[in-house]
């Protein structure tokens, strides 16, 4: 297995990476994560397309761009890969074609044959998509050792429309991705978040798939403003410093649900991510130095399930983080490649929704605030 990393701005590539000698039209795949209007021009396509004829390229807009150690912006972020072994397939449904994001995600999974598959790499629309449907449906699908990770797309801090495409412009509304196979594929994973819950645990007994209405029975909206304090004043600005830690049962850690907006009129509160019925939760606020230690913790977790330093990992962290972390946002990637160290190579992007599981090789969640890694690595 070979990589190599290229960075892609204002219509032409500006620099690249490739300490193997990988040759770029032999490539096998391809993955971009770029801005929205960059990564949705035919240009930005058709260039790529004539530096990797041969690549499957999987493409996605982002909030943010990861390029080895780097976080930018109006950029695409290109990764090329050439296995020696490994067997690849790749997918793409739009969500426009079914009734529900769980149908589509159960969809995606039936085009694998699950026979030897290690990985299934997601990516999709942030906006269209549900994507906590998206992941029931996939998980409802799957076989049991295969592991599911990848993460929505995103626009900024705009939250307008994500594009997403699978050997052509990227398009709204797609889902796509890749599947790799064979037994001496190893992939890893890790997720963290790094937030502080406080205040007591409470039981979610009104909601509507991401709309909650009631916490122990009482308004929610009303008992996360008094949780807020002075900051109940910025809201929902202010809502990205205190999301809701959420257990979907008993046996399971929490998972970081993002709040997206508050409804005065009908005294609810609307999440990137479904609330059910009967959930455990607690509010949660961010410590910086966590943040970036989580990120670190993250790196470790992949490093305990590979046998040696993986050749690739791919970072998907969530906007609110990089909107909470401002100018400290690259110490969270670069806490990361401290731990991987020169032979790793980064990519990734800032994304609407992360998807990962929270334990080794166990089905796969939609997070927020989080970031998590998967890590590729072929073995002799």
């Amino acid at each position: 297995m070979k990589v190599a990393a290229s960075l892609y701005k204002e219509n032409s590539f500006v620099e690249g990476k490739n300490k193997e000698n990988l040759i770029l039209d032999q490539a096998h795949l391809v993955l971009g994560f770029g801005s929205r209007d960059l990564i949705s021009n035919p240009n930005s396509f058709e260039a790529i397309k004539n530096i990797f004829p041969k690549a499957e390229i999987l493409l996605c807009s982002s909030s943010g761009e990861i390029y080895d150690n780097e976080v930018i912006d109006n950029t695409i972020s290109i990764t090329a890969l050439s296995f020696s072994t490994t067997k690849i397939k790749t997918t793409e449904v739009d969500i426009h074609d079914f009734s529900s994001s769980f149908e589509a995600g159960s969809s995606l999974i039936k085009t694998f044959p699950q026979e030897d598959l290690k990985l299934v790499f997601v990516l999709s629309d942030g906006g269209k998509v549900n994507g906590s449907e998206l992941v029931k449906g996939m998980n409802h699908t799957k076989k049991e050792s295969v592991l599911i990770t990848g993460g929505l797309a995103g626009d900024s801090a705009k939250f307008e429309k994500t594009y997403v495409g699978l050997n052509k412009v990227p398009e709204i509304g797609k889902i796509i991705a890749v599947g790799l196979y064979g037994s001496q594929l190893e992939v890893s994973h890790g997720s963290l978040g790094g937030w502080e819950s406080f205040g007591l645990e409470r039981t979610v007994t009104k909601a509507t798939d991401n709309v909650l209405f009631e916490i122990d029975g009482k308004n929610a909206l009303d008992l996360y403003k008094t949780y807020l304090g002075k900051y109940a004043d910025e809201l929902p600005g202010s809502a990205l410093l205190f999301p809701l830690s959420i257990k979907l049962n008993e046996s399971e850690d929490p998972i970081v649900r993002t709040i997206l907006s508050i409804d005065e009129k009908n005294q609810s509160m609307t999440f990137a991510g479904d609330i059910p019925l009967g959930s455990k939760v607690r509010f949660m606020k961010a410590n910086f130095d966590r943040l970036i230690d989580a990120a670190s913790d993250a790196a470790s977790t992949c490093l305990k399930m590979n046998t040696s330093n993986p050749k690739l990992a791919i970072l998907i962290s969530c906007v609110g983080r990089k909107l909470i972390l401002s100018n400290r946002t690259e110490e969270e990637i670069e806490a990361v490649s401290e731990i991987f160290g020169d032979k790793t190579l980064l990519t990734g992007f800032y994304s609407y929704g992360e998807i990962s599981p929270l334990k080794p090789m166990a089905n796969c969640e939609l997070h927020n605030q989080t970031m998590t890694i998967t890590c590729l690595n072929e073995i002799d």
